[in-house]
């Protein structure tokens, strides 16, 4: 199967500015997938390998909270963007909340295996926490931003199998469903920023999300490190072993990070899209590794979760 992106017919050119190269055929369609009884079968569940383990566990770590606020983000803005973008962020909101929900159990099954993981909790709500503090727009694009670094990483675990190669089946199940919808619905975030921004200036509307960007960028690359560097501490690899195994990690072996630098950093061009690469076929890749339950629509009442936990989050699909 060919799984090499390719670029969107309606974006070969650099699109106007507020016009979105988000294909017109593109579905984003919530696949209400459970997780919860899936537990890590070995600490280092990515195929032994205790710095690919801690870097997805500090990845997972991020999501229940910070997928709370990208809803959040996105909901102030649904009644004021043309109707298709409307249904476009209901989907996203369903998809969303969904994903929070499940590695909610994911970080859950993290605490069985020993780790605490609650200094990284309470380090990501700090960060957001202080992003909800900021005006609404700035909420947006922070969502924006973060949206394109989570869409490029996912094309990455897809189309490079060496990333779960070894991993404990249900977990790579549970990464690969999430990877393919952070793709599908990756410019939901851009488009509502594009319609609510349409009277800005182009060197405005440049410069703002650029800026957001390159902060996030870094802010993301740092607490990541500690994060991971705290599980590998709890994993008994400390000092230059640690600092070194992740850098070989992240730059040299698999190289996360040094496969999707150029991505990021497309994001800072003039008339940038997220759509102007077209990689759905990694969603048809990760999706021929399960059978997805597609859900045509959430209605309300619907698949009620048990644990008081998770109700905000719940509530949150639900009113979607």
């Amino acid at each position: 199967m060919d799984i090499a992106p390719t670029t969107v017919s309606s974006a070969t050119e650099v699109p106007a500015r507020n016009q979105s190269a988000t294909p017109t055929d593109l579905q984003i369609r919530p696949r209400n997938r459970n997780f919860a009884s899936a537990v890590i079968e070995r600490r280092r569940w990515v195929g032994g390998d205790p710095y690919a383990s801690a870097f997805f566990n500090a990845l997972s770590v991020t999501f229940p909270e910070g997928e709370i606020f990208f809803i959040e983000s996105l909901k102030k803005f649904r009644k004021r963007v043309p109707a298709k973008l409307q249904r476009e962020i209901r989907a996203f909101i369903q998809q969303e909340a969904i994903h929070s929900r499940e590695h909610h159990s994911f970080n859950e099954h993290l605490k069985d295996c020993d780790f605490e993981i609650g200094r990284l909790e309470d380090a990501i709500c700090r960060v957001v926490n202080g992003i909800r503090a900021r005006p609404e727009h700035d909420q947006l694009v922070a969502t924006m931003c973060i949206e394109h670094i989570t869409a490029i990483l996912a094309a990455e675990v897809i189309s490079n199998p060496a990333h779960f190669e070894h991993a404990d089946e249900e977990q790579r199940k549970l990464w690969l469903w999430h990877a393919s919808e952070e793709i599908e619905h990756k410019g939901v975030a851009y488009d509502t920023w594009l319609h609510v921004t349409k009277d800005w200036t182009p060197l405005k509307c440049w410069f703002v999300r650029c800026s957001f960007m390159a902060k996030i960028a870094l802010g993301f690359t740092k607490n990541r490190a500690r994060g991971v560097l705290d599980l590998l501490r709890q994993d008994g690899i400390s000092g230059p072993r640690a600092w070194w195994g992740l850098a070989h990690y992240a730059f040299l072996g698999k190289a996360p990070f040094r496969r999707t630098l150029w991505p990021l950093l497309q994001f800072f061009k003039p008339g940038f899209h997220p759509w102007d690469i077209d990689d759905r076929s990694l969603i048809r890749l990760a999706e021929s590794e399960y059978e997805a339950a597609i859900m045509v629509e959430v209605e309300a009442g619907s698949e009620r979760q048990q644990r008081p936990s998770l109700q905000q989050i719940e509530e949150l699909r639900k009113v979607a």
